[in-house]
């Protein structure tokens, strides 16, 4: 007997149903993987320094403004902007949240600008130039937006991801350090039990000591975490700077809170401060000390 096309259509759906099944029934369509990628990081930096120095008031500025909002919400986070002035200066904070209520809340933070000038050049003639902030605003960032799409969505914490701006515009007139940070910290209703910033952490050749200011019990979580990853040649237990940064307004508010930076870098505040001299395994390893640090905190 000849068969139909209606009854052909009809097996082959039945089949397609029983593969689904048995590829459920043998774990075939395993559960999502929840893993940092440090070369999606990495193009992360690249994506902002192809916008340009992104220093308060310019173009560059206002499109890391919108690309950070695109990522974070199509990674699924709630997105605030806080919109307020410091020193006749606009500032403006992206504040990604995953909300939790009643659970402990943590804020990740990292600085989107980068600098006017780049006042510690060794060419005076390129001084006046803005800082293209590869490692110094962008390699932050990156981890955070990479952290927003890989962390898992069921964490039994609250988690803010804070994009801070204004922080890099300290020693030039008519500016000070930390604007972003400050406001956010005096404006905002926060009750964080852990809060870390991340600052110039893709130095291909990253070494992070413990900063001073920093609260020791939380710094210890971290460098711990780390040690535990393989990763204690790159985060040193010693003590080396003390660091006026993000997590200042913090800490003086008594939030515990840590600056995981890595000072030792060469062209800060320089124009050589571009995308040669940040490294995806840098990035990685950072990226994943935080995300096991987050998916353990209890």
């Amino acid at each position: 007997m000849k068969k139909s096309p209606f009854h052909a259509l009809a097996l082959l759906i039945i089949f397609l149903i029983s593969g689904l099944l048995i590829s459920d029934w043998f774990g075939e369509n395993p559960s999502p993987v929840f893993r940092f990628d440090k070369t999606r990081a990495f193009k992360e930096v690249e994506v902002q320094l192809s916008f340009g120095a992104r220093t308060p008031g310019s173009q560059a500025h206002q499109a890391t403004i919108e690309y950070i909002i695109e990522q974070t919400q199509n990674a699924g986070w709630q997105l605030e902007l806080h919109q307020t002035q410091r020193m006749g200066h606009p500032i403006t904070n992206v504040i990604a949240k995953r909300l939790n209520p009643g659970a402990k809340q943590i804020i990740l933070g990292a600085h989107y600008d980068s600098r006017f000038f780049s006042d510690q050049d060794a060419d005076l003639l390129q001084r006046n130039q803005p800082v293209p902030g590869a490692n110094d605003g962008a390699s932050g960032v990156a981890v955070l937006l990479e952290l927003a799409r890989s962390l898992p969505p069921d964490l039994p914490i609250e988690i803010w991801l804070v994009f801070f701006d204004a922080e890099d515009q300290g020693n030039i007139a008519g500016w000070d350090w930390i604007l972003g940070s400050r406001a956010f910290v005096e404006e905002i209703t926060i009750n964080p039990t852990a809060v870390v910033i991340l600052d110039m952490i893709g130095d291909a050749d990253l070494n992070i000591y413990l900063e001073r200011n920093s609260d020791p019990q939380l710094a210890n979580q971290i460098w711990e975490t780390a040690r535990s990853l393989g990763f204690e040649k790159y985060f040193i237990p010693q003590y080396k700077y003390s660091i006026l940064d993000d997590h200042t307004p913090f800490l003086e508010r008594g939030f515990p809170a840590v600056d995981v930076i890595d000072f030792d870098y060469a062209y800060w505040h320089t124009r050589q401060d571009t995308l040669d001299k940040v490294s995806a395994e840098s990035l990685g390893i950072i990226g994943e000390t935080i995300h096991h640090w987050l998916t353990a905190y209890e």
